[in-house]
C-alpha cells in the first residue's frame, strides 16, 4: 500500500465510518444508472413521421422525462412503471401499476401500449423504455390466459429459485405483449429500443421479457422450468403451453427487421462508478463480477470464505480492500418470515462470518426496493450477531424462516432510498480492513 492510499484508508476506522462509507458505495452505484444521465446519449434522430414512446419498468418513466427533456420534436406515448416510481411528464402519460404480481392496472396499460404500437406508419418511430421490472407491469394475458392465472403463475415462480432468465422465459409464453410481440405490433415503423439492464449478462432478451426483441426461447422450454420447479400451473396455462400455438418471434423473423436496441445503463458501469470512489478513498477494489447468481444463502456463504481468506491471509489482495459484486441472487421461500434476497444474502453473509472483526458488507436493490418490502437492503458489522442476541434475537432461526428483514429492523440497519427511479439489479460491497 502506498502511503498516501494509507493515509486516505486511515479515516475509515470505526463501524460508523465503515458502514457510511459502503452507503456511499451504494450511492455512486445508483446515481451511475440515472436516466437523466444515460438517456440522452442513446436518443436516436427524429423520424419524418411521429414519434410515439411506449415503455414499462421501474426506470421506465425517468427514462421517459430524460426523453422530453432532450427530445427535438414533438412526441406523445404512455409508460407504465411501478407504484411510486412515477415522476410528472408533459407529453408522456404515465401509469402506475402492481409489481412483482401484476394487476389489472397493469393489464389496462399493456393493451393501450400494444394498440399504440399497432397504429404506427411507416414513417414513425416507436422509441421504447424498458428497463428491469417491466415483465410483470406488461400484464398483458395471453388468449385464454386470465390475469388471475398469470398472477398465479407469477407468485410460484417468485418463491420457487427460479432464475430472472426462467421466470421470463414463462412470461413471455403468457403474454400478448412481451417475447418481441410489441415490436411486430409496430411493424413496419421503426423501432429503436432503449435498455437499463437488470439482468445478468445483460441480454436484451430477458430484461422484462424482451417486449421489442426476438425470443429465442420455446413452449417447451416454458414447460420444462415448470416442471424444474414443480410448479402446478392452473389449466389454461397447461392448455396453452401444450398447444404450442402462436409462438413468440423468432431471430429472422420479418416483422422485427427495422428494430435496434441501445443499452444505456449496464450493473458493471455502476461497479466501476463504486469502485473509482473506493479507490479515491485508498480502498483497493475487487470486482468479483456483475452476473452472480445463486440462492442468496450459498453465495453469502463463498463470499464470507473470500472476505476470511483476505482478511486473515491477504490473498487476492492486501487489505483495506472492498469486493464488489452485482447480479442477482434468488431465495426459495420454506419460511413465512419477511425479507427480499439481498437481506437473506446478508444475514446469511454474517452468520457465516461469526462477528469476525474488520469485515462490514452492504447489499441492496438499486431500484430501492428488496423484494417487496420497503427497504432497498441492508448493512452488517462484526457485531450484527452480538448485537441481535442482546434483543433475543437467534439469526440462524430467522435466516431459516426466511425472516432477515425482521431481523435488520430491529437493530436499525435497513437501507432506505426510496424509489430510486432506477434498476441495475442487486449491489453487494464487502470491506475488509487491516
Amino acid at each position: 500500500m502506498t502511503r498516501a492510499r494509507a493515509r486516505r484508508a486511515h479515516d475509515i476506522v470505526g463501524p460508523d465510518a465503515a458502514r457510511a462509507f459502503l452507503r456511499r458505495l451504494f450511492d455512486a452505484a445508483i446515481a451511475a444508472a440515472d436516466p437523466l444521465r444515460c438517456v440522452p446519449p442513446h436518443l436516436p434522430s427524429p423520424p419524418k413521421g411521429r414519434t410515439i414512446v411506449v415503455g414499462a419498468g421501474k426506470a421506465s418513466a425517468a427514462m421517459a422525462r430524460a426523453v422530453e427533456e432532450h427530445w427535438p420534436g414533438p412526441l406523445s406515448g404512455l409508460i407504465v412503471t411501478r407504484y411510486g416510481a412515477g415522476v410528472p411528464c408533459r407529453h408522456i402519460e404515465i401509469v402506475e401499476a402492481a409489481h412483482p404480481v401484476p394487476d389489472a392496472k397493469g393489464r389496462a396499460a399493456a393493451r393501450r401500449i400494444l394498440d399504440l404500437a399497432a397504429i404506427a406508419r411507416p414513417d414513425d418511430l416507436v422509441l421504447a423504455l424498458i428497463s428491469g421490472g417491466g415483465s410483470a407491469l406488461l400484464a398483458l394475458p395471453a388468449d385464454g390466459v386470465t390475469l388471475e392465472d398469470k398472477q398465479a403463475v407469477n407468485r410460484a415462480l417468485l418463491n420457487s429459485g427460479a432464475t430472472i432468465a426462467e421466470m421470463n422465459c414463462v412470461r413471455k409464453h403468457l403474454s400478448a405483449i412481451k417475447g418481441g410481440r410489441l415490436a411486430a405490433a409496430a411493424a413496419p415503423a421503426r423501432v429503436v429500443t432503449l435498455l437499463i439492464s437488470d439482468v445478468p449478462g445483460d441480454d436484451p432478451a430477458t430484461i422484462a421479457s424482451g417486449p421489442t426483441v426476438p425470443d429465442p426461447t420455446t413452449y417447451a422450454d416454458a414447460r420444462a422450468v415448470l416442471a424444474k420447479y414443480g410448479i402446478e400451473a392452473p389449466a389454461s396455462v397447461r392448455r396453452r403451453f401444450g398447444s404450442g400455438a402462436d409462438e413468440t418471434p423468432k431471430p429472422g423473423d420479418p416483422r422485427l427487421a427495422n428494430t435496434e436496441t441501445r443499452i444505456v445503463a449496464r450493473p458493471i458501469a455502476s461497479l466501476e462508478a463504486a469502485a473509482a470512489l473506493a479507490r479515491d478513498a485508498g480502498i483497493e477494489p475487487v470486482i468479483l463480477g456483475d452476473a452472480l447468481e445463486g440462492e442468496a444463502r450459498e453465495v453469502a456463504t463463498v463470499m464470507a470464505a473470500t472476505a476470511l481468506a483476505l482478511r486473515r491471509h491477504g490473498r487476492l489482495a492486501r487489505p483495506p480492500v472492498v469486493l464488489l459484486s452485482g447480479g442477482e441472487t434468488t431465495v426459495t421461500v420454506r419460511g413465512r418470515g419477511r425479507g427480499g434476497r439481498n437481506a437473506e444474502f446478508l444475514l446469511a453473509l454474517a452468520v457465516a462470518l461469526r462477528g469476525e472483526t474488520g469485515i462490514y458488507a452492504i447489499a441492496g436493490d438499486t431500484d430501492g426496493i428488496d423484494g417487496s418490502e420497503d427497504n432497498a437492503g441492508a448493512l452488517i458489522d462484526p457485531a450484527t450477531l452480538e448485537r441481535a442476541a442482546g434483543k433475543n434475537i437467534d439469526a440462524q432461526a430467522r435466516l431459516a424462516d426466511n425472516d432477515a428483514y425482521t431481523v435488520f429492523a430491529a437493530l436499525g440497519d435497513l437501507v432506505v432510498t426510496g424509489a430510486t427511479l432506477t434498476n441495475v439489479n442487486d449491489f453487494r460491497a464487502i470491506l475488509v480492513l487491516p
